[in-house]
């Protein structure tokens, strides 16, 4: 366990390095989220039956857990470039912990993460977001969000590590977008029709979104949903540990094989 966090250490270090020497991404990574707030927002807030400012409190917890989504295409695009260019080769040639590598990755982006959340939540203040629920509860809201966006790396990791290849993984990670879509995280899903709302609530985001807006107070668990919907941070915390149980285990092994 000792080499485990040395190794990780170490590997956390060489990728906040890797993220501090190319800032054009870490700004747009960053900025993107705050863009799509302002437009969704405006745009689709007077599109809507709610009023534009009950739209964007709706909005900004549904934005953070699709924003936390992405650590599968992040995750996916890191893990390739480093296999595709060597990298991976050349670390598993060194006497570490086969799992510091991709653990180094995940906790560096977990960082990073948790670091771009503090101006989304100004900007989210200053559009008329606001915390209707205790401190303590908002805190559990971060905690979740970071624990969801740690489960989605390891998702990418792997997928990274399969793929091998730049490319592919950038095309792969691009199909990603879908999955917010397929979820509560822009509009309710009471309105959908049968089907397609099962496929939304059962969909990891809609739990973890419907906690985040249960845990700020910003809207209410709907009613008649599916179980993790209806139970968001119970099935919020199932997803996550179902997430991280099978895909860093995956992310591990596929490391440690190479390409065998």
């Amino acid at each position: 366990m000792s080499t485990l966090a040395y190794d990780g250490g170490a590997m956390l270090g060489r990728q906040l390095r890797r993220i501090r020497n190319n800032p054009g991404l870490l700004i747009l990574t960053q900025t993107m989220p705050i863009t799509m707030l302002l437009f969704f927002g405006y745009v689709f807030g007077s599109a809507l039956a709610m009023p534009g400012e009950q739209y964007r409190s709706f909005l900004v917890p549904g934005l953070l857990v699709a924003t936390a989504a992405n650590g599968i295409m992040t995750g996916m695009f890191q893990a390739a470039q480093d296999t595709h260019r060597g990298v991976m080769d050349r670390l598993r040639t060194l006497p570490m912990s086969r799992a510091a590598v991709p653990l180094g990755q995940a906790v560096a982006d977990l960082v990073v993460t948790a670091a771009g959340t503090v101006p989304f939540l100004l900007v989210g203040l200053a559009v008329g977001w606001r915390i209707e629920g205790s401190t303590l509860e908002a805190a559990g809201a971060v905690g979740l969000l970071l624990l969801f966006r740690f489960a989605t790396t390891w998702i990418g990791i792997f997928l990274g590590l399969l793929t091998r290849n730049e490319e592919a993984a950038g095309q792969l990670g691009g199909a990603t977008f879908v999955l917010p879509l397929l979820s509560n995280a822009y509009i309710p899903t009471d309105g959908l029709p049968g089907w397609l709302r099962t496929v939304a609530e059962w969909n990891p985001i809609s739990a973890v979104t419907t906690a985040l807006r249960d845990l700020f107070g910003n809207a209410p668990v709907p009613d008649g949903a599916a179980w993790p919907v209806a139970h968001p941070v119970a099935g919020s915390l199932a997803w996550c540990a179902v997430l991280i149980a099978v895909f860093a285990p995956l992310a591990v092994r596929r490391y440690g094989r190479g390409e065998r």
